[in-house]
């Protein structure tokens, strides 16, 4: 059977795939030798991004979509009466070997719903995973979904084949999962997170002992939460996101709005969450991450979700207005990373500008920084009107209109990295 008559025989494959969000390839290393086949990096290789910026360069499947577990969220659960269909290990493999020899993909994203058993799926997972290694000395990127409570060995051996691990949390607290995936708990994930972890950790330690030393998951873990399945506001997801963070050292956590599916559970809400919602998580957890900022000045307790209208940083700046405006020739790097429209990249060649010389309006237009609204919260050496920070208008001010972006302008402001 060629790979586009397999593909074609399960229509539900990338159906069921796509409420997976983690998919990128960045952090892997792996590159072919004279025996070997693809690679993570260099040329030879196509990306394409959907509108949101998200990339598709991945071959991206479940193994199978019929699963044991009755999670009211999920389209796959075993109370659904959705079409059930299964790849063989072999298939997937010929699938991507096929379609990287025709450039169409950089490497695999392999899930599963949970067949039999927990180590049974797991089985099967490494089973592709090892088949591309050893059998096809394919070194491109292969991203493996970790089941939640899987044997210790599984876990170990899926690491030594994949690039990335990832176990996904699911919903955002303990509570969600006891009241819409019984079979699922935070203490069984959580213990398969730590696990990959150690392991991680533990591998890096005997490869600077030993070059030679096999690679665990080199490009480390992740995990996904649904968002807008419950009430559950925005300052739960992001203390549970900072908490797997700081436990496990995630290199992700990705936001995946919920999409309503048929039959659908009396407990859960009939329509998708905002988009823009799942765009603010993103910016908030860069924030937290990156930037220096505390949960409770995101999301405080008078206002625990995110604004939809504005930007994190921006609305954080509008209700501490005591805080500016900042002299950019005089405040240390992480106070500029607070003021809105400064990213990294912008605050650290500030920093080398003004080694030479007093920054001015003239040298941050240079660096193609969002001046109208970044102006009522800085002092520069030009002469500044009084009296900006506190006006009643501030906030239209300095909140651009609403349009409707093109990809291409997404992708310009992407790369900025400007918040």
């Amino acid at each position: 059977m060629s790979p586009w008559t397999c593909a074609r025989s399960w229509s539900s494959s990338p159906n069921a795939a796509r409420y997976d969000a983690s998919c990128p390839s960045s952090g892997g290393k792996r590159k072919a030798g004279k025996e070997g086949l693809g690679s993570v990096e260099g040329m030879g290789i196509c990306h394409s991004y959907t509108p949101d910026g998200r990339c598709v360069s991945l071959l991206k499947i479940l193994l199978t979509n019929f699963c044991i577990y009755d999670c009211q969220y999920c389209i796959n659960r075993i109370s659904s009466d959705t079409a059930r269909a299964r790849f063989t290990p072999a298939e997937v493999v010929r699938l991507t070997l096929d379609f990287y020899k025709r450039n169409y993909i950089e490497g695999l994203f392999l899930s599963s719903g949970v067949i039999k058993s927990r180590d049974y799926t797991m089985e099967q997972l490494i089973e592709v995973a090892r088949t591309l290694r050893e059998v096809h000395g394919f070194q491109g990127y292969l991203h493996l979904k970790a089941v939640p409570g899987a044997s210790k060995e599984l876990i170990d051996k899926a690491g030594l084949y994949a690039d990335r691990l990832s176990a996904n949390i699911e919903l955002p607290t303990d509570g969600d999962l006891k009241k819409l995936a019984p079979e699922k708990s935070f203490a069984v994930t959580g213990g398969t997170m730590k696990e990959i972890s150690a392991r991680v950790e533990q591998f890096r330690a005997e490869r600077q002992e030993s070059p030679k030393a096999p690679k665990f998951a080199p490009a480390g873990q992740s995990t996904q939460m649904i968002v807008g399945a419950t009430p559950t506001p925005d300052a739960a997801i992001l203390d549970t996101a900072s908490r797997l963070y700081t436990r496990f050292k995630l290199k992700r956590v990705y936001y995946s709005g919920y999409s309503p599916i048929p039959l659908v559970d009396a407990r859960l809400p009939a329509k998708s969450p905002p988009l823009v919602r799942e765009h603010r998580l993103y910016q908030a957890d860069w924030l937290l991450r990156f930037y220096g900022f505390r949960m409770d000045e995101l999301t405080p307790p008078e206002q625990p979700d995110l604004s939809l209208e504005l930007d994190p940083k921006l609305a954080w700046a509008l209700r501490r207005r005591e805080a500016f405006p900042v002299d950019v020739n005089r405040a240390p790097r992480e106070v500029l990373l607070r003021v809105p429209g400064m990213g990294v990249r912008t605050v650290d060649r500030l920093l080398r500008i003004r080694r030479w010389h007093r920054v001015t309006l003239a040298d941050l237009a240079r660096l193609r920084v969002p001046l109208t609204r970044m102006k009522p919260f800085i002092v520069t050496a030009d002469p500044r009107p009084t009296g900006l920070i506190d006006s009643a208008r501030l906030a239209d001010r300095v909140t651009p209109p609403s349009t409707q972006l093109s990809l291409f302008a997404s992708a310009r402001e992407a790369l900025t990295g400007e918040l």
